[in-house]
């Protein structure tokens, strides 16, 4: 039988080849938007962590920065600075120093005559004591002879220990006679860090890193010095070495975030390795490059069959055997293209796989911004309930001059109960961090909201507001938690007091309330400013605020709009037609309960 000579084959690789030529380009602007997106979502990640770094910091410092000028007026210090030779004295001013400095958990104390010789000190009992030492070539010093308050970062001379230190005078009248400092350790801002990937660093006016999460950066220049710079810092002892040796960073291995501290002269700064997002982009393009292939491998299996049934019929027109040991010779072909396919899907497996472990190391950093919005959630419930025990402090030691004891007693027994009432706001906002469920309680607003009165009656007063109360007679009871409930009312209550505080006067706000089909409705409503278009739109959203960074957080609302929907309620927002904002809480009927308390005096 004559054999066929087979047809010529067709160079079918050739054009997957060019095809794979072609759309190779494509895995470039996928690079791009891989890397701009992993780049963003990092960057936005360490600019929170580093806006609550800075807060901590900063808190840290105005805890102690007025101390000094309080305990300048102490008698023990100022019998000290009168007679420095009088042993009893002496002895008096160590010990009161030492018992402050541990209650307020400051470094060390210590009490200076106007030639800068330290007279008194908390650690006059330690073997690196600073009695008997001077200080006058510390710029602290120099700052509060000249009446000014004295702040210096540096490393001690006599304890080697880094701290910011906080210098006020001693004033005899018109007369300074003393500088009481105050000395703050800021070690443990470093060890807050933790080990991450990213690194911080904190640098001074000098451009020296004082802070670091690596100690090899400490005390190195992120920029050359000036010779008035060294000359400085060899002068005033500010560094352990006299030559900061330079921080050589490659910056093309970081990404790197800055922010300015105006008070201090500082940066803080966020150094993140660029690794991290070439990690994610890499296995993005892994996943097209897979992705690309198996199209290509589908391509040529397409182009391979049609190649298939073109011979298949030619042979089948000339000879069977032929055809059989074609076609023989084809199934073996698909073998092992079926087990490439096989290969290229287990290799596309492993990559997702990188894909997942990726997105989990994303989710554990993701922990950090949690723990950042609990500790601000805190630090804005509490607040309130502190400002009103300071009044009630202050008012007690008025009732305590004029030998008014049992007034007194009230108001500390008012005290004892707004500390009981930061306990519980602290014990909901942890267990509203862990989504706890509480099973609705029967709550009676008015008592709840007098409560919540009484807390801003003295800052209401100071700025001449009038309260306009249309409640029905009849107790209201709702469905609800009763700290929850007083979080939300006067959480409400002082936003409506700061959208009055640019207002002049008259300034006045509005309380009603009514039940109708199940529901209680409470208005709150004031004649400020009102809502803007955008702030009604974003209210609810955290850390949004209208107001500058030392007035508010931005919490405020987007906790009490969440606390409404745990309780079964609703928070509504709009503008009043006469002007100004109404706030509209909406919140289920409950059966009378027996929790009833009386309401506190609002003019207390």
């Amino acid at each position: 039988m004559t054999m066929i000579p087979p047809l010529p084959r067709r160079p079918r690789w050739r054009s997957l080849a060019l095809l794979a030529i072609c759309l190779a380009p494509l895995l470039w602007p996928l690079q791009h938007l891989a890397k701009h997106y992993y780049q963003q979502e990092l960057a936005g990640q360490n600019r929170q962590t580093q806006d609550l770094y800075v807060a901590n910091l900063l808190g840290i410092l105005h805890r102690y920065e007025t101390l000094p000028q309080i305990l300048g007026d102490l008698p023990a210090l100022r019998a000290v600075l009168a007679d420095p030779l009088r042993l009893e004295s002496l002895t008096n001013a160590n010990r009161l120093l030492k018992d402050i400095a541990t209650q307020t958990g400051a470094e060390v104390m210590y009490l200076m005559d106007t030639r800068g010789n330290t007279l008194a000190a908390s650690n006059w009992d330690k073997r690196d004591s600073f009695v008997g030492r001077n200080f006058a070539y510390r710029p602290y010093y120099t700052e509060a002879i000249a009446g000014r308050l004295g702040r210096f970062f540096g490393q001690g001379t006599t304890s080697a220990k880094r701290g910011y230190f906080f210098a006020a005078a001693v004033h005899d009248r018109e007369q300074i006679i003393g500088v009481l400092v105050v000395k703050v350790d800021l070690d443990h801002t470093e060890n807050l860090w933790g080990k991450t990937p990213e690194q911080l660093l904190v640098t001074d006016h000098n451009g020296v890193v004082i802070l670091t999460s690596r100690p090899d950066w400490r005390f190195r220049a992120t920029r050359p010095l000036t010779e008035a710079e060294r000359e400085a810092i060899v002068a005033i002892r500010l560094y352990p070495t006299q030559e900061p040796q330079p921080l050589n960073l490659n910056t093309d291995a970081w990404l790197i975030q800055t922010q300015d501290i105006e008070e201090t002269g500082w940066q803080v700064s966020i150094l993140a390795p660029r690794t991290l997002i070439d990690r994610s982009v890499n296995t993005v393009l892994a996943i097209g490059a897979a992705a690309l292939l198996v199209l290509m491998l589908l391509l040529g299996l397409m182009m391979q069959r049609r190649r298939h049934y073109i011979e298949r019929i030619d042979f089948e027109a000339h000879a069977r055997h032929e055809l059989e040991k074609r076609v023989m010779e084809r199934t073996a072909d698909l073998e092992g293209l079926n087990s490439r396919l096989k290969d290229e899907v287990l290799e596309r497996e492993q990559a997702q796989q990188e894909l997942v472990r990726a997105q989990d190391e994303l989710v554990q950093a993701g922990k950090l911004s949690v723990l950042g919005t609990m500790s601000a959630s805190i630090s804005h419930e509490l607040n309130q309930p502190l400002a009103a025990i300071r009044s009630y402090a202050e008012n007690a030691e008025i009732l305590l001059d004029h030998q008014r004891t049992d007034d007194a007693r009230s108001n500390l027994k008012l005290i004892s109960e707004l500390t009981g009432r930061m306990a519980s706001i602290i014990a909901h906002l942890r267990a509203f961090a862990r989504r706890d469920r509480h099973a609705p309680e029967s709550v009676a607003l008015q008592p709840a909201l007098d409560d919540a009165l009484a807390l801003l009656a003295k800052r209401r007063r100071a700025m001449a507001v009038d309260l306009v109360r249309d409640l029905p007679d009849a107790t209201l009871w709702v469905q609800a938690g009763e700290t929850r409930l007083r979080q939300v009312l006067g959480n409400l209550l002082a936003n409506a007091l700061d959208a009055l505080t640019e207002k002049a006067n008259p300034r006045k706000l509005w309380l009603s309330a009514e039940q109708r089909e199940g529901y209680v409705y409470l208005y709150i409503r004031d004649n400020g400013p009102g809502f803007s278009s955008e702030a009604l739109a974003r209210a609810r959203e955290p850390f949004f605020t209208t107001k500058t960074r030392t007035q508010g957080l931005g919490l405020g609302l987007a906790i009490c709009d969440t606390l409404m929907r745990a309780l079964g309620g609703e928070l509504l927002l709009g503008n009043h037609p006469e002007g100004g904002a109404l706030l509209t809480l909406k919140l289920r009927v409950a059966t009378p309960g027996a929790n009833l308390q009386p309401p506190e005096d609002t003019s207390a």
